[in-house]
């Protein structure tokens, strides 16, 4: 057994890592504005269109919609312990985003049951932003740092 640590060893020790813990970081604390009054007005209601929250007084927020944010940050932060894990967290996460971007195609600003987490425009844009950006880091950034040749 070997006494070397190398930079993926580490908590957040290579960039795919480090870029997982930001981003999961990041959506913990979109998380947590969207119950932070001031940050979001209008009456937050658990889920569905009904809540007329409101974060930033662009995005349209509800519990469901807060508590999705919370659980992704926490996917994060557990994703960059490991350089895999972190790939599949920017890849996959890229992914669900994709889709509820299509999703949002269809509901976003309805008044309809299906828009139940609930989703407007600037929402919908958000989501399709999210998915290209995480899944080009996914692929983009290496796994852990790169060893010359022979050592």
């Amino acid at each position: 057994m070997s006494d070397v640590t190398t930079s993926t060893d580490r908590y957040a020790g290579s960039s795919i890592q480090k870029i997982a813990l930001v981003v999961g970081i990041v959506f913990l604390l979109v998380g947590v504005a969207g119950f932070v009054p001031g940050l979001t007005t209008g009456d937050l209601a658990g889920a569905g269109h009904g809540s007329m929250a409101m974060l930033l007084g662009v995005f349209q927020v509800s519990v469901l919609h807060n508590v999705v944010h919370l659980l992704f940050g926490v996917v994060g932060l557990l994703a960059a312990r490991y350089p895999t894990g972190s790939r599949m967290y920017l890849v996959i996460g890229g992914i669900v985003y994709f889709v509820l971007w299509v999703y949002g195609l269809f509901t976003a600003g309805t008044m309809s049951g299906a828009n139940f987490v609930p989703l407007n425009w600037a929402d919908n844009w958000l989501h399709l932003v999210l998915a290209i950006g995480m899944v080009a880091l996914g692929i983009v950034f290496p796994r852990g740092r790169r060893r010359p040749v022979g050592a």
